[in-house]
């Protein structure tokens, strides 16, 4: 009971600093007048994905490689793109079914989206395609071939998104709830508290979650692979759905395929560098299984410029497929 009720308390922290946060990110997307496509692909999907690429980094950094440490920072890295391009994209869209009941397209910058599912296919194609270059100086070239095509990919988002900044009416900052303009030092400081209060949500989740799997009969091999990697991407996934609930779309998708950029190129050029880079079979199988989710947005935009919520519940059949072979894994 000790433990569930953590497990509640640690879901009521996430949901608390999901909401301070998003309600940041957009005063500090209003202040740099940024567009929304700018604020959701890399503010809003940098913000959240950064606590949780701490995992990979910390597990290289203290085991080396060719450690057990080097296999779970590079379960990790794979695990994060995987939960958002399937999990993440059934919750979004259950919810606008659900919100809004009906499967109408969602309301969003169709060139914003498509291009960060685009970025998403080529770089972690590449970074899955480097587990089978022979010798590691090929891998640092595509370690380094990421770095630079994220940075191509921040410039032209950023490009893009210059002249589209358009006034909105946002709800006050709940830090300077009485001020029409709050200060950019108070966006800030509301942005990063929220962050720590995701991320301390967060650890009380997995925390709690460990146990009360142990207590089930569930084998710490499968815990591993599916219910921690959901933890670490809760931010996301309650950012989004806020997002959805305000038809805020835009916002939505970039928070998701932002992130899966970000955590599909740079968090991958570390372990490249810091690894050997050899992918077991269940760790390709989830890197498949990742593109064959974001594909079937990506045709979607384009072919007829938009995505239903049905396209985005199809995520959550790949999910499966990657449960039931885990288990299948687990009870060999």
């Amino acid at each position: 009971m000790k433990d569930i009720g953590l497990l509640i308390v640690s879901l009521g922290i996430i949901l608390v600093g999901a909401e301070a946060f998003t309600n940041g990110v957009e005063w500090l997307g209003q202040k740099l007048k940024l567009g929304a496509g700018a604020v959701g692909s890399i503010l809003a999907a940098v913000g959240t994905a950064l606590p949780e690429t701490m995992v990979p980094i910390m597990a290289f950094l203290n085991g080396g490689a060719g450690t057990e440490n080097s296999d779970i920072g590079i379960g990790a890295i794979l695990g994060a793109p995987f939960m958002l391009s399937t999990l993440a994209f059934f919750i979004t869209g259950l919810t606008a079914v659900l919100f809004r009941r009906n499967n109408l397209p969602l309301l969003l910058d169709a060139k914003v989206v498509r291009r960060d599912l685009f970025f998403f296919l080529v770089v972690y194609s590449m970074a899955i395609l480097a587990s089978f270059l022979p010798d590691q100086r090929l891998k640092a070239g595509v370690a380094l071939a990421l770095l630079i095509a994220y940075g191509i990919y921040v410039f032209q988002t950023l490009r893009a998104s210059k002249g589209g900044h358009k006034p909105e009416n946002l709800a006050p900052l709940y830090m300077a709830a009485r001020s029409y303009d709050p200060t950019l030092a108070m966006i800030l400081a509301q942005i990063v508290l929220a962050l720590i209060a995701i991320v301390f949500g967060a650890r009380g989740f997995v925390n709690s979650v460990q146990p009360i799997a142990g207590s089930l009969g569930i084998p710490v091999f499968v815990l591993s692979l599916i219910i921690t990697p959901i933890a670490t991407e809760l931010p996301e996934k309650f950012n989004s759905v806020l997002w959805i609930c305000r038809g805020k779309d835009t916002l939505a998708m970039g928070n998701l395929t932002g992130a899966m950029v970000f955590q599909s190129s740079v968090i991958p050029a570390i372990g490249i560098a810091l690894t050997p880079w050899k992918l077991e079979n269940l760790a390709l199988w989830s890197a498949l299984l990742a593109l064959g989710a974001t594909l079937i947005p990506y045709l979607s935009l384009r072919r007829k410029g938009v995505i239903f919520p049905t396209s985005l519940l199809i995520g959550g059949v790949f999910y499966l497929l990657f449960i039931l072979t885990v288990f299948r894994f687990s009870t060999q």
